[in-house]
């Protein structure tokens, strides 16, 4: 009897022990990207089927769907782990396109710039693969540029650790720090790497600083005003050709409220003058 009961308990523990680990395996079919930022001409396609549609601020982009910006587009998106990631124009990217463990972005053509959050003393291994490159990060912020279909690749790191791979040449791997970048041929093994002071990474910067200026300073766009409206830039208006150089005509009430000053007195009588 006590062999039987022990018998029986065994399948329960093993349900129990397998449903544990599914809670605790992420839900990768699940995951998505949210829209944080768009604007200009940006589009949505469907896995493999060559549908798609205009993104918008509300937009959900699941595994498997492509992000294609115009000459204007951008996007910025952020995944379920906090992780970022932004689409500049003339770009072409896949988000998790296998939808496997580490798998973030499929470059096929453009730039973007990605930013990987990760718990203290937790990593968050993620991939970005490009046709040339395989980028392994653990969380970091870096930029990757494919410059031409060929799939000539530029890889620029800020912060944290990337590691490098060609995935068409046999060479060693190359590990970057912050401020080195290098650039992935398609029939060279990889190179050397460059500083943060090489005219390729500055280049990359100021296209994307370029971005941000076009984007958050349009009208309606939603960014920082400007500093130079408001009370301040109006004083020294005049309004027609008369008026005390702040904008306020002659005889008006200042508008802070303050009482207006006193008329000049009169002027005195002419010389000489007496009663008749």
């Amino acid at each position: 009897m006590r062999r039987r009961l022990t018998s029986a308990r065994v399948p329960h523990t093993l349900l129990l022990a397998a449903a544990l680990v599914v809670s605790l395996t992420p839900l990768r079919a699940a995951d998505f990207a949210k829209v944080l930022v768009q604007s200009g001409q940006v589009s949505i396609i469907k896995d493999g089927s060559g549908y798609g549609w205009p993104m918008m601020d509300t937009s959900i982009v699941n595994p498997g769907y492509t992000i294609k910006t115009g000459d204007d587009g951008y996007a910025k998106l952020q995944v379920s782990d906090g992780s970022t990631f932004e689409v500049f124009p003339k770009s072409e990217v896949v988000f998790r396109k296998t939808n496997g463990i580490g798998d973030l972005l499929n470059v096929w053509l453009g730039k973007v710039k990605v930013v990987i959050q990760h718990l203290p003393g937790i990593p968050n291994p993620n991939n970005v693969t490009t046709p040339t490159a395989l980028i392994s990060v653990r969380g970091t912020v870096f930029d990757v540029d494919v410059e031409d279909e060929d799939g000539t690749t530029f890889v620029s790191l800020d912060e944290g650790q990337v590691v490098v791979k060609h995935r068409l040449q046999g060479s060693p791997v190359v590990t970057l720090l912050p401020g080195q970048s290098i650039r992935v041929y398609p029939n060279q093994p990889l190179g050397k790497m460059l500083d943060k002071g090489n005219i390729w990474r500055n280049g990359l910067k100021a296209v994307q600083q370029a971005v941000y200026d076009a984007i958050y300073n349009r009208p309606g766009g939603g960014g920082v005003p400007s500093t130079s409206g408001g009370k301040q830039g109006d004083q020294g208006k005049t309004t027609g050709n008369s008026g005390n150089g702040n904008g306020v005509p002659p005889g008006a009430p200042p508008s802070n409220g303050a009482p207006p000053n006193p008329p000049p007195p009169p002027p005195p009588p002419p010389g000489g003058g007496g009663g008749g």
